[in-house]
């Protein structure tokens, strides 16, 4: 007797689809870095504006660090400020880690982490064509942050979170790498209904910020068994036309903008 289901599959599974898709387009490039049609913006020139980034910061990054795969504005969001110390999970070829450091400045730093060695490259070698000296990529798994505990005041992350087959401890290493008093601001998709167990198993969908959404209950409820405070998640009605997105929307995924806090000592 056959079954219209499939089987979930394993997280590990998962996260091989995931390396495997951001490798290849950290060889062919996204969006923004890439030949037309090779991506999911359906072969626009550029759409990481209708995520919220200006033309004059985006003119302003080394050519290649913007891939056009985010769902948000994380920089924006997390009202950076001199100085501070900022990680990015899963930060691909560095558009927001270098935005970053423009805010933070030389007495700041900033730390991307990724698990695909090829988008660490690519994020290596856009740092120093930049001469960026205040950035630095470490090769990791946002669920085993490469960074000791109470050493950054921001954590920021661009439709990343999604991807892991696990939210939570994703959300528990945030919280240990924070300061106390510091704070998370990330943009991710979410979704505004059940997905299926169908779509849950198609791990190209998973892959593309679609079916690993979950809703905005569990999304705050996660972050609240982390430790975090000041828990706030809202759909983000300025990506929601980015063509990138056009594809979760089918399964009612939209961006929407987390904050969250760490509590002070």
């Amino acid at each position: 007797m056959s079954s219209n289901k499939k089987s979930e599959p394993s997280g590990e599974a998962l996260r091989e689809q995931v390396r495997a898709r951001y490798a290849q387009i950290a060889v062919t490039g996204g969006c923004c870095g890439g030949p037309p049609g090779g991506s999911s913006c359906g072969g626009r020139e550029c759409c990481s504006t209708e995520l919220g980034y200006s033309a004059e910061e985006l003119a302003r990054l080394p050519p290649g660090a913007d891939l056009g795969l985010g769902c948000g504005h994380p920089t924006g969001l997390a009202e950076l400020r001199a100085g501070e110390t900022v990680l990015d999970l899963g930060s691909g070829a560095g558009v927001d880690c270098f935005l970053a450091a423009e805010k933070v400045g030389r007495r700041g730093r900033v730390i991307g982490v990724d698990m695909t060695p090829e988008m660490l490259a690519k994020a290596r070698a856009n740092a120093s064509s930049a001469k960026a000296t205040n950035v630095e990529f470490r090769l990791g798994e946002i669920e085993h942050l490469p960074a000791a505990d109470d050493s950054v005041d921001v954590v920021i992350s661009n439709c990343v979170i999604n991807l892991a087959p696990d939210k939570e401890p994703v959300y528990r290493e945030a919280f240990r790498v924070l300061r106390p008093g510091g704070r998370l601001a990330v943009s991710d998709v979410v979704a505004t209904r059940p997905i299926s167990a169908r779509d849950r198993a198609d791990t190209s969908r998973w892959a593309s910020c679609s079916s690993g959404a979950i809703e905005i209950a569990q999304v705050r409820r996660l972050l609240r068994r982390a430790g975090f405070t000041d828990v706030v998640v809202r759909p983000s009605a300025s990506a929601s036309g980015a063509p990138s997105l056009r594809e979760p929307a089918n399964l009612g995924v939209v961006p929407a903008d987390i904050r969250a806090s760490k509590p002070r000592a």
